[in-house]
C-alpha cells in the first residue's frame, strides 16, 4: 500500500541497478559517516513563481516518499479529481527532500501538500501545516515503519545488522529514519557508529528495491508502501523480508497552510471527506486501496513527536529511557 496516499505499479524504470551500485560504492565511507546516494531521475515541473497567473492554479506539493515517475503517475489522479472541482488547474510542486518542500510551504509557495507523518508532527508550527485529511486504509487511520531485509540473508533481528549496509529514506522520514534511529537509541546506539555504511535513497520504493537487489543488507520503509507494493506487484517485496514491525502512528496527512483561504480550505477539505461517494473518486480511491479520507485527529501524531524528543534524551542521558 501507500502512504499519505503512496503509488501505483512498481516501474521497471526505477533508477538503473548499475547506477545504483555505483552510487552506493563510491558515496559512501569507510568510517561509517553517513553519507547520500542520489536517485537522481526525476521529473521536471514547474517551480514556484514561473506560472503567469497564480489565483489560477492550486499548488500541490509531493513529499518524496516515492520516487519521482511513480509520485506523477500516482497523485495525478487525486490532483485531477479535486482540479474538477474546484475550478483551477494543478501545479504539481515536487522536490527531492522533505525539507525542500517544507521550505517551500513555509514561504507561502504552496496551497496544498501531501507529506510525511514526521514533518507534520515535529514542524507544523514552524511551516505552517494545517490537517485537512487523512487516508483510512483497511479500516485504520494508522500505519507502521517495517524494517526488512533479502529474504535469502541471515538477518532476523536489528541487531544482526550492526556494521552492515543501511538505507534510510529521507533524513526527516518517520518511518524511514526516526523509527529506526529510536530503536537504536534505546539500546544506547546511534546509526553512524551502529552501522558500516548509511545511505538515503529518497523514497520508500528505491529502498525496497535496494534491499530486494542486495545492494544494502536492510533498510526501514513505510509499511503502508510494502504492504501496496506486495499486493499489486509483488517482484520485489516477495525478494524482501520482515523482521520488525514499529508501533502504530497517525497516517501521514494532506495539510494546506494556516494562511490559505479558508473557503477554499474548506472546499477542497470536503471534496476530500466525500470522494468515497462519488463513483469516480470511489473508482481512484480503490486503485490506491484507500477506503477513504477521514478527518484527522492531533493526538495521532503525538507518539512521533515524543519519539523524537526521546531520541534526542537519549542521545546526551543514556537512562533517559521512555515509551514514545
Amino acid at each position: 500500500m501507500i502512504s499519505t496516499i503512496t503509488c501505483l505499479r512498481l516501474s521497471h524504470t526505477l533508477t538503473p541497478l548499475l547506477f545504483i551500485f555505483f552510487l552506493i560504492c563510491s558515496g559512501c565511507s569507510r568510517d561509517g559517516d553517513t553519507k547520500v546516494v542520489d536517485f537522481s531521475h526525476t521529473v521536471q515541473v514547474a517551480r514556484p513563481g514561473e506560472r503567469p497567473s497564480a489565483d489560477r492554479y492550486l499548488r500541490v506539493a509531493v513529499g518524496a516518499m516515492i520516487s519521482p515517475k511513480e509520485t506523477t503517475v500516482y497523485y495525478r489522479q487525486i490532483l485531477d479529481y479535486i482540479s474538477s472541482h474546484i475550478g483551477k488547474e494543478s501545479e504539481l510542486i515536487q522536490r527531492k527532500t522533505y525539507d525542500e518542500i517544507n521550505e517551500l510551504f513555509g514561504e507561502g509557495e504552496i496551497d496544498l501538500a501531501f507529506i510525511c507523518s514526521g514533518p507534520y508532527a515535529t514542524s507544523k508550527d514552524k511551516y505552517g501545516f494545517e490537517l485537512l485529511a487523512t487516508p483510512q486504509v483497511k479500516g485504520s487511520h494508522f500505519y507502521h515503519s517495517y524494517l526488512i531485509v533479502n529474504k535469502d540473508s541471515p538477518f532476523h533481528r536489528l541487531e544482526d545488522l550492526r556494521g552492515r549496509v543501511f538505507a534510510f529514506t529521507d533524513p526527516d522520514s518517520n518511518t524511514g529514519k526516526l523509527v529506526p534511529t529510536y530503536w537504536l537509541a534505546l539500546a544506547g546506539e546511534k546509526p553512524e557508529t551502529f552501522f558500516g555504511k548509511t545511505i538515503y535513497t529518497y523514497s520508500h520504493d528505491n529502498s525496497i528495491m535496494a534491499v530486494a537487489k542486495g545492494l544494502v543488507d536492510g533498510a526501514a520503509i513505510d509499511g503502508l508502501i510494502w504492504e501496496y507494493y506486495d499486493s499489486k506487484n509483488p517482484s520485489l517485496t516477495s525478494q524482501t523480508r520482515i523482521i520488525r514491525k514499529s508501533d502504530p502512528y497517525g497516517i501521514p496527512p494532506i495539510v494546506a497552510h494556516r494562511d490559505a483561504d479558508p473557503e477554499l480550505k474548506d472546499r477542497i477539505r470536503q471534496f476530500l471527506l466525500s470522494m468515497h461517494e462519488d463513483p469516480e473518486g470511489q473508482r481512484i480511491l480503490g486503485e490506491l486501496m484507500i477506503d477513504r479520507f477521514i478527518e484527522p485527529r492531533e493526538e495521532w501524531y503525538k507518539t512521533i513527536r515524543n519519539m523524537k524528543q526521546n531520541v534526542a534524551s537519549l542521545l546526551y542521558d543514556p537512562h533517559a529511557v521512555s515509551k514514545p
